[in-house]
């Protein structure tokens, strides 16, 4: 997949130290695609003087040292990066296969009080919501902050708005939807995303080399089970589905 196929980019400067990257498009999934193809590709290739980049499900905000660079000189190298830089995938360093997880999570009241909140947005009755989150495919976007998996896929009637209020403080293992989008919350913290359950699985481990077991690209499927079964898996680092590796 390269970003060529899908037209230019759009360089944006912002702020004196950074551009932003969007892929214009009609079609979300792929300026989605197109914009993930680009990160790993600028990645690979990176350009003298950016010191950082940051992934947005539809962006790429391009941060760099303008005592190294300048803008004009980034953004030329992000439209030569699009149009002419080979694809990772390409080359000997190919990225691994696409890996697949089954997420075991509780959806109830006590793990989900956005849950009957969603529902009622939907026009839906809370088992409705979920069994739709269930017949769902995500696919990983983006790790975002503290490596949280950041996935698009959710099929549902229409977008879900995130919360007016943001809650303070989300449990690790919180499963969150917004938009047709989910993420599982790995540490504790704050949220606007709307918490509709809970897995329990250990999604981020940094005691291990690999804290995580899943990157972007891969597929993620949520699976309900009761309270019983969930205490069973209580604190287990979350895996592929054996023969997805």
């Amino acid at each position: 997949m390269t970003t060529a196929q899908y037209g230019a980019i759009a360089v944006e400067p912002f702020g004196d130290s950074a551009v932003m990257v969007t892929v214009p498009h009609a079609d979300q999934a792929v300026r989605r695609a197109g914009i993930a193809a680009f990160r790993d590709r600028f990645l690979a290739h990176r350009p003298h003087g950016v010191l950082d980049v940051v992934s947005g499900l539809e962006s790429l905000l391009i941060e760099f040292d303008p005592l190294l660079t300048a803008l004009q000189h980034v953004e030329y190298a992000a439209r030569l990066v699009a149009r002419w830089a080979p694809s990772p995938s390409d080359g000997a360093d190919r990225p691994r296969a696409v890996r697949e997880f089954a997420v075991p999570v509780v959806f109830d009241d006590e793990t989900g009080p956005d849950l009957a909140s969603v529902a009622g947005e939907l026009g839906l009755a809370p088992a409705e919501v979920v069994g739709a989150i269930a017949e769902s495919t995500f696919t990983i976007a983006l790790l975002g902050a503290a490596m949280a998996p950041m996935m698009g896929g959710l099929k549902v009637p229409w977008p879900v708005r995130r919360r007016a209020e943001p809650r303070t403080d989300v449990t690790p293992g919180a499963v969150m939807i917004a938009g047709t989008n989910a993420i599982i919350q790995p540490f504790p913290g704050p949220t606007g995303w709307r918490v509709v359950g809970r897995t329990p699985h250990t999604i981020v481990d940094i005691s291990r080399p690999d804290p995580v077991s899943f990157s972007t690209g891969d597929i993620v499927r949520f699976v309900p089970v009761t309270h019983d079964e969930a205490a069973a898996l209580e604190g287990g680092f979350l895996l592929p589905v054996e023969g997805s590796v």
